[in-house]
């Protein structure tokens, strides 16, 4: 079966060494993409499948073969996160090795053009929505507001001696948020100010898990934040009303490591540590659908689509 561009796709990672690539709406597996020299720690979908594991970023044509198209090379550690800017030009990457990329889609060989040092591994990297400032969570317990352009950057220490696994934008570039291991989350205010860098304000921290915090996403109409955790928990906040808790999404005792809304914000796929990826309705929190054939924890999610139509 060969998706067309127009297809909803999800892909699903982990520690199994595969990549599964879902029709997400019937559950159906179109294929199956070895990654056998490393676990998957990040996906992303856009019009090609980028997949980040242990020193390697791999770049796939989904509608080619199994084989990965590009092979980046130059990171001696995990790369634990991976995304594309909005219109295909570049791609960035956060590693354990302490550094951010940059890498320039429009060359025959993409090659890193720009590189940012975080003094501490990189644990989560996310794009503004003006596509010009990149947002860093770190292990060392940092948040970077970065400018590629102009260089300018900015660090915030929310807490010290805590590890940030994840920070996201809302796509409205009103809010930053960032999740610890602790299972605590912060948010704060951002303003921008024509060419300069965006403004920070702390604006609430909260505890969104009893264990470990994973992963924290904003839905696309910028109305909720999720939260997933080592509790077996995704915790659902509505943004407009002060990060007032909304719902709960639980599995008894595994992990729910990542997440990735529908383009219409009411589903939500989540990826957790007894191999299994579903697809939740949040409002009635009921499972609509189960992604199986993984043998070990789904560590990486990523979805693409083009229609947000729900069938049984």
């Amino acid at each position: 079966m060969v998706q067309t561009e127009g297809d909803p796709i999800l892909a699903t990672g982990g520690y199994d060494h595969t990549i599964k690539i879902w029709a997400p709406y019937s559950g159906t597996s179109i294929k199956t993409l070895q990654h056998s020299d490393s676990q998957v720690n990040a996906l992303v979908i856009k019009n090609y499948l980028a997949a980040g594991g242990f020193q390697s970023i791999r770049l796939y044509d989904l509608n080619a073969s199994t084989n990965p198209l590009i092979n980046f090379e130059g990171v001696s550690k995990n790369v634990t996160s991976v995304g594309f800017q909005e219109d295909g030009r570049f791609m960035y990457t956060g590693s354990e090795d302490c550094r951010v990329r940059i890498w320039d889609l429009n060359c025959p060989q993409p090659v890193c053009k720009r590189m940012f040092d975080c003094l501490t591994p990189v644990a989560s990297v996310c794009l503004h929505p003006n596509q010009v400032e990149i947002a860093i969570s770190t292990s060392g317990g940092s948040i970077y507001l970065w400018d590629i352009k102009t260089d300018n950057n900015e660090q915030l220490l929310p807490e010290m001696n805590v590890s940030l696994n994840s920070v996201d934008i809302s796509s409205n570039g009103k809010y930053m948020a960032a999740i610890n291991n602790k299972g605590s989350c912060y948010i704060w205010d951002l303003k921008s100010e024509g060419k300069q860098l965006t403004k920070t304000s702390a604006k609430i921290k909260f505890v969104a898990h009893q264990r470990y915090g994973l992963k924290c996403k904003f839905s696309p109409d910028s109305q909720l934040l999720v939260t997933t955790g080592g509790d077996g928990t995704a915790r659902i906040y509505k943004c407009e009303d002060d990060f007032k808790f909304y719902k709960e999404l639980k599995i008894e005792k595994f992990w729910m490591w990542d997440v990735a809304f529908s383009n219409d914000s009411k589903y939500i796929f989540i990826s957790s540590s007894d191999g299994s990826a579903r697809l939740w309705k949040i409002e009635t929190k009921s499972i609509e659908r189960e992604y199986l054939g993984h043998s070990k924890a789904l560590t990486a999610i990523a979805f693409r689509d083009e229609f947000v139509k729900i069938s049984n």
